[in-house]
């Protein structure tokens, strides 16, 4: 009877501790939560973070107004080209492109000069019909044209009519955004704008046109659509600048289309811009870069080099003949410009004139030797 009384007593002291127990660890939790202070750095962490996240919106929106501000601008420095004159009051009319020949040019000075594709404008001294963004019309002159860059350059009796900025085609990157703007289909889709990225640099791509193999060298490869009728508009960059003229498009794939880069004939621009003519130098040669040699049959698939242009052929009577230079050298830079392609070669031609003499530093086997000519005219 002892001993139950007592285990009695034992199991209340127990659970007397144990409420006691629980009675104080909730107070200290209560008095301890009356105590805590809001952290006003998290706080304030956490505003800041909320206020990136507005002002990203804002960015992207803002970004997304300028471009298309940037569009609007741009196109007003667009034109149509036909072949062939039309009796309405605008070459953009319901007639078939293959009809009219239709395409697309740039306007890259204030007073009339602009650039386009050959195989759109005609070949030099031919007339071709523009139509600007305001609906006037004028008949052009084709001032130079090369069908190998497929690049032409028109001049309309004009004045303060507004023109495109240049970008540096060399400085371009993939990944980068551009746009290209045309004359796609006709009138019901001119002016088109399209959007896409830089794919790739420096391509090179087979030609072939009435039984004849060509090859367009060092092009700009975007996956912006680029129809038939987007030949000559500009490519540009996202500030507006021009870093490539839209040319072909290959048929048998989506997203693959390509672009001159424009570099190439900045100098022809500016010598019409200054002064109303040029005068086009050459060295007098048919020479390869390491791009094109992939492409070619016979004795070309041995050849192998990493910098330079390799000489296929010099033409007779012209201003290498009867030179030192040789059939089979490698032109490594002219006048100490390096020479990785023949864009390179041609850019600095395009800044020369006939009668100037030139170095090549060329290579012939194991001999590396400079060579002096003068530049002919073309």
């Amino acid at each position: 009877m002892r001993r139950k009384r007592k285990n009695n007593s034992k199991k209340i002291i127990i659970v007397s501790i144990f409420f006691i127990f629980v009675w104080v660890f909730g107070f200290y939790l209560y008095t301890t939560y009356q105590n805590i202070e809001i952290d006003q750095n998290n706080y304030t962490v956490e505003r800041q973070q909320s206020t990136i996240k507005e002002q990203t919106v804002e960015n992207i929106e803002e970004k997304s107004t300028n471009i298309a501000d940037m569009i609007e601008e741009t196109t007003q420095k667009v034109v149509g080209i036909s072949k062939l004159k039309n009796t309405g009051s605008s070459i953009f009319t319901n007639s078939e492109e293959s009809e009219l020949g239709l395409g697309t040019g740039f306007i890259v000075t204030q007073d009339g000069y602009i650039v386009s594709n050959s195989h759109v404008t005609g070949e030099k001294y031919s007339k071709c019909y523009i139509t600007l963004e305001n609906g006037t019309n004028y008949e052009g002159t084709v001032m130079w044209a090369d069908s190998d860059l497929d690049i032409s350059i028109v001049k309309i009796n004009a004045k303060n009519l507004p023109y495109v900025d240049f970008g540096d085609s060399d400085s371009i990157r993939v990944g980068e955004s551009v746009y290209a703007i045309g004359n796609p289909i006709g009138f019901e889709f001119r002016r088109t704008v399209t959007s896409g990225i830089i794919s790739a640099k420096n391509r090179t791509i087979k030609l072939e046109e009435e039984n004849k193999s060509s090859y367009m060298t060092d092009l700009i490869q975007t996956d912006a659509t680029i129809n038939p009728g987007n030949s000559g508009g500009p490519l540009i960059l996202a500030n507006g600048e021009v870093i490539g003229i839209n040319t072909v498009k290959i048929t048998t794939a989506e997203g693959i289309g390509f672009a001159i880069p424009i570099n190439i004939i900045k100098p022809i621009i500016e010598s019409f811009k200054n002064t109303g003519t040029y005068e086009e130098a050459t060295i007098g040669i048919y020479a390869y870069d390491k791009e094109v040699i992939p492409y070619l049959s016979g004795n070309y698939s041995r050849i192998n080099f990493e910098t330079g242009i390799y000489v296929a052929q010099i033409i007779k009577s012209g201003p290498a003949d009867n030179t030192e230079l040789k059939e089979g050298d490698i032109i490594t830079s002219i006048d100490g410009i390096e020479l990785n392609t023949m864009n390179d070669l041609r850019e600095y031609i395009y800044t020369k004139k006939p009668n100037e003499e030139v170095t090549l530093k060329i290579i012939r086997g194991k001999l590396n030797k400079d060579i002096k000519l003068i530049l002919g005219k073309k």
